[in-house]
């Protein structure tokens, strides 16, 4: 698996050094997901289902479950 070196920080995260946050990073086929404070643990996928993630979680699909 292609390791990524363009880290992304959430805008959310408040830009300061030690905050926790979610980190995105692309390859050519897969999107890297972590958290800052443990960045050694990534979450990988590729686009398609991270976008029905998103919309899922924008819509309130996940209310309830």
């Amino acid at each position: 698996m292609q390791t990524p070196d363009n880290w992304q920080k959430s805008s959310f995260s408040g830009g300061g050094d030690g905050n926790a946050c979610v980190e995105l990073a692309t390859t050519p086929h897969t999107v890297h997901l972590r958290e800052s404070d443990d960045p050694a643990i990534q979450l990988v996928t590729t686009p398609t289902p991270l976008a029905h993630l998103l919309h899922g979680i924008r819509s309130g699909g996940f209310q309830g479950v």
